[in-house]
């Protein structure tokens, strides 16, 4: 069961809880224990330390949840990427220094019998019961009914890793493939420089603008894309770049974009660098490190501001509970 996104909060009886930023996944118990990903992929061999924990699990029993790994309090999800890794040296060594954990927020099947149809708020009560057996790595995700502390949750665990709340109506069964649920998710604004584009794949038009700020040593620093203009837009937005075109634009000593990854599929992600002086305010709902976790908005132009303006003191660092004061 999936999430739809919402920068509103929904009118009526819900149970809120937190978004985490991790893998989401299903963990199936003996006689078949593995786990899964959202779309069915495997990935026990990616988090073989997680073995022990589906091994606490009931015969019979699968949990929804997400896989994190928590650095420094907060889940990392920069981190959790690099366990999706071909080289098994590797992965042991990753599982060993950064171990992953378990949040449980749903369960599928308690004990041998499939409990999807029954409402949201009987097998969250079931969780609840299963989840007082288990031991860490597990953890339980927070639940309230109450919205006005949901609203509290949303900017206090943010530091912890949350990035928004779920919001579920108690006497929902489980709908799989559905978006049955509620995201709610943060959303800020930002100025920022323009340092790049990359055409799209139709050719003569815009595909993406690659985004930048200044750091404090003056160096243009790599953050994000934005993308998603309208088509009748994106003939002149290319040609007025190409206009642009520079030899280079970020600086290495900050951070780069890059090329070709393991993520990319084989997707072209090259990219031509443009000279930094066109600003644009753009939104985004979470941060990764120092750039954006998804991509932007695009909201306007800013002509009105020099680039200079836009550093990385824009950037706001929420502080608050971290991970294990919130999950207990």
């Amino acid at each position: 069961m999936e999430a739809k996104v919402s920068e509103k909060w929904p009118q009526g009886a819900f149970a809120y809880e937190p978004k985490w930023d991790g893998f989401r996944s299903l963990s199936w118990s003996e006689p078949d224990i593995r786990l899964d990903s959202r779309n069915k992929r495997p990935l026990l061999r990616y988090f073989p330390e997680l073995t022990e924990a589906l091994e606490q699990l009931p015969p019979g029993t699968v949990v929804d949840g997400e896989i994190v790994v928590v650095v420094d309090g907060a889940t990392d999800f920069d981190t959790l990427q690099q366990r999706i890794h071909p080289a098994e040296s590797r992965i042991a060594r990753l599982s060993a220094e950064t171990p992953a954990e378990l949040v449980a927020f749903d369960l599928l099947a308690d004990r041998g019998t499939d409990i999807r149809d029954a409402p949201f708020s009987e097998r969250r009560e079931r969780l609840v019961s299963l989840a007082s057996s288990l031991e860490h790595p597990w953890h339980l995700t927070p639940q309230t009914t109450d919205e006005v502390t949901a609203r509290g949750w949303f900017h206090e665990f943010e530091p912890a890793g949350c990035d928004g709340i779920i919001a579920k109506l108690p006497d929902l069964a489980y709908q799989h493939g559905k978006r049955a649920m509620i995201k709610i998710k943060h959303r800020r604004t930002i100025d920022v420089v323009v340092g790049g584009f990359r055409e799209h794949k139709d050719g003569g038009k815009i595909g993406s603008l690659l985004l930048g700020l200044y750091n404090e040593s003056g160096d243009f620093h790599f953050i994000g894309h934005c993308s998603g203009f309208p088509d009748v837009d994106r003939v002149e937005i290319y040609d007025r770049f190409m206009e642009l075109r520079a030899d280079d634009s970020f600086d290495e000593e900050a951070r780069a974009p890059g090329g070709q990854s393991r993520w990319s599929a084989g997707k072209d992600n090259s990219w031509t660098p443009v000279k930094p002086g066109v600003v644009v305010e753009v939104s985004y709902d979470q941060l990764e490190g120092d750039r954006f976790r998804h991509a932007s908005r695009f909201h306007r132009w800013r002509p009105d501001k020099d680039a200079e303006q836009c550093t990385m003191d824009q950037l706001e660092r929420p502080e608050g509970a971290g991970f294990r004061e919130v999950v207990g």
